[in-house]
C-alpha cells in the first residue's frame, strides 16, 4: 500500500479495505466498469478523495475514491481487455496465427472457463465484428477439441472450461456419458460422442465397453422412456458400425424390440423422438414387425405430423412397397380418412407420383378436413392458410375435373360453414376463372331445367315453414345456449358449449341447404300434363307378370308418401318410370332386387287435396 494511501486511512477518508482495492488501481492502470466499460486511470487526487478514470467517451471521468473502490475492476496488463484496447495489432496477429493459444488466454483471464459469447464480447470490436468471429470461432473450436486442453459444453450457453492437463477427446466424452445421471443427459452426450467418432479410431476397446454401458441404460430405461431408450439404442448402433470389431451384447437390446413392445404406443413414442432420428427408428419396422409393417406403418401415418409422414413415405418406396402406399392414400381420400397433415403434405406434393390422387376429390377431402377441424376445435390453421396462400392450388386440383365434378365442389363450398362468406367468394372465383362457365350458379342465371326443382305447392308452403322455424326460432335458441355455455368457464372442458356448437354447425348446413332447395323449387298444382309417357303429375297403373297390378301417382320432389302410392319424381321408382309410355317393360328397383312391369295406363294427377287429406289422417294415425 502506498505511503498517500496508507495516510488516507490514518485520516478516516477511506478504509482499509478500500485502500487495498486502490492500491492496484494506480494512475496509468487499466479497470473495467459494469455500466462504463473499459478505462484507464487517469489520475489520483486523494485531498479530495476523487479519481479521474478515462472511459470510452468519458474522459477524465472523476469518481470519489471509496466507490472507486468498490465499483471497478482491475484489469492487469496482459489480461486481454487491456491488449486489445493497447496493441489491437498484436491480438489480430495471435488470433490468426496461434487461435488455442489466444482463447487458453481469454479463458485465464476469466478464471479458467467463459462461454463462447463472452469470448466474442472480449474480442469486439478492436479485433472482430460478429460476421469474422463467427468464421473465426467455428475453425477455432475444432482445434481447441483436437488440443485436448479444453472441456468443449453439450451446450452453447454453459462455458468452454481451461484444463490443467490434455485429455483425449473421445475420453472427455465418454466421461460425459457416464457421469450423466439422466437418460436425456447421456442422450445428450451420445449425440456428441457420435459426431466425433473418428477421435475414437484406436480405441475399440473403450467404445466397446460404451457400448455395453448403452445397451444397459437402454435396457433399464426401455419401459418407462422407451423413446430415450430408441436414441441410446440408434447411437449404439451408429457406434458399432463404425469397427467391424465391435459387436452388441449376445442379450442386448434392439431399437426393432423397443418399437415392437410400444406397438400401441407409437404415436407417442414417435412424438418423444427428434425429427433427425424418426427415419432411422422408422427403418426398423420390418425387422420389428415383420410382414405387417406396412399396415402398421400406415396406422402410425394417420395421425402422424408432416414429416414424419414423409419419412413413412420414404420407407414406402426404399422397401419397394410404392403402390401399396399409393392404394391406401386414394382410399383414405375417398374415405374422408385422411389426416389434416397428410392433406397438407399432398396438397405440397403437387403429383410427385400421386397424380391418380392429386385430383378434384382431394380438394373435397380438404373441405371434410377442415370441418372437422372446426367440429373438433382444433387451432390449427395450416391446411386453410394453404389453401389461400396457394393460389394455383384449386386450378391445379380441378384442371382435369369433369363440369359435373366443378359444380359439385361449387356447391359443396357453399354450404360449408368452415369459410366466412368473403373467403368463400375468393375461392370460388379461382374456379370460375377456370371453369366461367359456372358463373351462373352464383349469379342465378343458370337453365331452369338443369337446376330447378319442380315441387307441389302443398310441399313447398311446408318447406318455407321449417325454414322460417329455422332462421326465426331454433338459430336464435342455439346463439343463446352458446352464450349461456361460455359463461360456465373454461372452454376446453365445457361439454353443454362443445355440443351447443356442434348444434350450431348442424343448424348452419341445414339453412344453407335450405337457402339452396328454396332457390331451386318451383311450385306447381301438376295441371295440363303430358299422359302420353310417364311425367311428373301422371298417375301410372303398372303390372307385374304375376297380373298384380299396382298404382303410382310421380309427383313432386318434395312429395313422399309411398303407402299412398306418392312417389318423388325424384326417387330411384320415378326416375325409372319417367318418360316410359303405356306397354313399355320396367325394371323397378325394390329391396329385394329388380321387379319387372308393364306400364297398363298413364292418367293425370287431379286430387291432391283429397291425397293431401289421406295423408295427413294416416300421419294422425300412426302418431
Amino acid at each position: 500500500m502506498t505511503e498517500e494511501l496508507q495516510q488516507a486511512v490514518d485520516a478516516g477518508k477511506i478504509t482499509t479495505k478500500a485502500a487495498e482495492a486502490l492500491n492496484l488501481l494506480s494512475p496509468g492502470s487499466y479497470c473495467q466498469h459494469k455500466s462504463w466499460g473499459f478505462g484507464r486511470i487517469a489520475e489520483w487526487s486523494l485531498l479530495t478523495s476523487q479519481i479521474f478514470i478515462d472511459f470510452p467517451g468519458r474522459k477524465n471521468h472523476p469518481m470519489q475514491a471509496p466507490y472507486a473502490a468498490e465499483t471497478l475492476q482491475h484489469i492487469p496488463d496482459g489480461h486481454i481487455l487491456a491488449r486489445k484496447a493497447t496493441a489491437p495489432a498484436a491480438v489480430k496477429a495471435q488470433a490468426a496465427q496461434e487461435p488455442v493459444a489466444l482463447v487458453a488466454a481469454i479463458l485465464t483471464d476469466f478464471g479458467g472457463k467463459a462461454t463462447p459469447d463472452q469470448i466474442a464480447a472480449a474480442l469486439f470490436p478492436e479485433i472482430f465484428d460478429p460476421a469474422a468471429f463467427k468464421k473465426w470461432w467455428d475453425a477455432t473450436k475444432k482445434k481447441l477439441k483436437a488440443d485436448g486442453h479444453f472441456q468443449l459444453p453439450l451446450k452453447k450457453t454453459d462455458p468452454i472450461v481451461l484444463l490443467d492437463a490434455a485429455v483425449a477427446p473421445g475420453s472427455g466424452l465418454i466421461e460425459k456419458f457416464r457421469g450423466a445421471r439422466h437418460l436425456k443427459d447421456q442422450v445428450a452426450a451420445l449425440d456428441q460422442i457420435t459426431k466425433a467418432l473418428g477421435d475414437f479410431a484406436n480405441e475399440v476397446e473403450e467404445l466397446q465397453s460404451l457400448a455395453a454401458q448403452i445397451e444397459d441404460a437402454a435396457s433399464k430405461g426401455r419401459k418407462l422412456q422407451s423413446a430415450q431408450a430408441v436414441e441410446l439404442l440408434l447411437a449404439r448402433d451408429e457406434i458399432l458400425a463404425r469397427h467391424n470389431a465391435l459387436k452388441p451384447g449376445e442379450s442386448a437390446p434392439t431399437v426393432a424390440d423397443i418399437l415392437r413392445g410400444e406397438q400401441n404406443r407409437l404415436p407417442d413414442l414417435f412424438a418423444a423422438l427428434p425429427a433427425s432420428k424418426q427415419r432411422r427408428a422408422l427403418e426398423q419396422f420390418p425387422a420389428a414387425f415383420g410382414d405387417r409393417w406396412p399396415d402398421i406403418a400406415l396406422r402410425l401415418g394417420q395421425t402422424a405430423p408432416a414429416r414424419l409422414f414423409v419419412e413413412i413415405s420414404r420407407l414406402f418406396e426404399k422397401e419397394g412397397r410404392r403402390q401399396d402406399f399409393h392404394s391406401t392414400l386414394a382410399r383414405w381420400i375417398s374415405e374422408r380418412a385422411a389426416s389434416t397433415e397428410t392433406l397438407i403434405w399432398l396438397c405440397k406434393e403437387r403429383g410427385g407420383g400421386y397424380d391418380g390422387i392429386f385430383c378434384p376429390d382431394l380438394l373435397s377431402a380438404v373441405f371434410s378436413a377442415l370441418e372437422l377441424d372446426q367440429l373438433n376445435e382444433k387451432r390449427t390453421t395450416r391446411l386453410q392458410d394453404l389453401l389461400f396462400e396457394d393460389r394455383e392450388l384449386i386450378s391445379d386440383l380441378i384442371a382435369g375435373a369433369s363440369p359435373d365434378e366443378v359444380r359439385d365442389l361449387m356447391r359443396r363450398l357453399l354450404m360449408t360453414p368452415v369459410f366466412e362468406e368473403l373467403s368463400k367468394r375468393s375461392l370460388l372465383a379461382r374456379i370460375i376463372k377456370l371453369h366461367p362457365e359456372m358463373q351462373t350458379l352464383l349469379s342465378g342465371d343458370s337453365t331452369e331445367r338443369d337446376e330447378s326443382i319442380t315441387v307441389s305447392w302443398s310441399s313447398l308452403e311446408k318447406r318455407k315453414e321449417e325454414y322460417e322455424d329455422l332462421v326465426t326460432r331454433q338459430i336464435p335458441e342455439n346463439l343463446r345456449d352458446i352464450n349461456i355455455a361460455k359463461e360456465e368457464g373454461d372452454l376446453r372442458e365445457n361439454f353443454g358449449f362443445k355440443a351447443a356448437k356442434e348444434q350450431q354447425r348442424v343448424l348452419q348446413r341445414r339453412r344453407a341447404e335450405g337457402d339452396r332447395d328454396l332457390h331451386l323449387a318451383r311450385g306447381t298444382n301438376f295441371e295440363n300434363v303430358d299422359t302420353s309417357h310417364v311425367s311428373i303429375g301422371t298417375v301410372v297403373t303398372l303390372r307385374d307378370p304375376s297380373g298384380k297390378e299396382d298404382t303410382y301417382s310421380i309427383l313432386g320432389a318434395w312429395d313422399s308418401a309411398p303407402e299412398m302410392g306418392v312417389v318423388s319424381y325424384k326417387a330411384a321408382i320415378g326416375q325409372a318410370l319417367l318418360g316410359k309410355k303405356p306397354g313399355e317393360s320396367v325394371e323397378l328397383p325394390t329391396e329385394t332386387g329388380p321387379r319387372s312391369v308393364t306400364i297398363e295406363n298413364i292418367a293425370p294427377f287431379t286430387d291432391l287435396d283429397t291425397l293431401r287429406e289421406k295423408v295427413h289422417k294416416l300421419a294422425a294415425a300412426v302418431a
